[in-house]
């Protein structure tokens, strides 16, 4: 996260007072507060391609933060929300937070508390960024895989060894070995531990006992 002035905090909310104050106090610690009076004007000219995280009025008149927080998940658009707001109740809260809110606070807020929270937002939305680009890495290199090289990374993964894989593929044991040191090559891997957790990573379901099996010879 670094560098305070690389991150977007935006900011929500209908009570022009609240907007102007949230966001000095934003700008004094360095960050770069951009303002919406309404969710709409946010869904409209919001930019996620940024460091960033939203501190967000709960009760708007027409589409309400809550609203506003639907509609970014059903978009699939995965940005750290902070809940701002002076009539929250216990309920609406525990709602917002089930919904994946990343805090939920009370006006008038304190300027501590209010700083704090961007933070730790920030702070998931940059670790959610390295995660993503290293899914995406992971998948380019899953791409680069012929279609026998992806049959028999399908194998390595389940903890199959390179008898039963090529029983199973009706090759020879030799031309799989290839083939396995190809997919290492190719995934960047030195490991069969390595390459489960890529799988993992790019959405590939590995079978319990085989994670279990990876973890005792890497620790033993």
């Amino acid at each position: 996260m670094n560098d305070p002035s690389n991150n977007v905090v935006y900011v929500v909310d209908d009570d022009p007072p609240v907007l102007k104050a949230v966001a000095r106090v934003l700008r004094s610690a360095g960050y770069q507060a951009v303002t919406f009076s309404s969710s709409q004007r946010f869904l409209d000219q919001h930019d996620t391609a940024v460091p960033c995280c939203v501190v967000l009025d709960l009760a708007m008149p027409g589409m309400s933060g809550l609203d506003l927080q639907t509609k970014l998940a059903a978009a699939g658009t995965e940005m750290p929300i902070i809940f701002l707001t002076g009539q929250g109740d216990v309920p609406t809260s525990v709602k917002a937070m089930k919904q994946g809110a990343a805090d939920f606070l009370t006006k008038p807020v304190e300027r501590d508390a209010l700083l704090a929270a961007v933070r730790v937002a920030l702070g998931k939305d940059h670790s959610r960024r390295i995660a993503q680009r290293e899914t995406d890495e992971t998948r380019r290199r899953l791409s680069s895989l012929t279609e026998r090289e992806y049959e028999v990374f399908e194998h390595v993964i389940k903890g199959d060894l390179n008898k039963q894989t090529a029983a199973e593929l009706g090759a020879a044991e030799k031309t799989i070995k290839v083939h396995r040191s190809r997919v290492m090559d190719k995934m960047q891997v030195r490991s069969v531990a390595a390459l489960v957790r890529m799988a993992e990573r790019a959405g590939i379901a590995v079978q319990a006992e085989v994670k279990e099996q990876q973890w005792v010879r890497h620790n033993f």
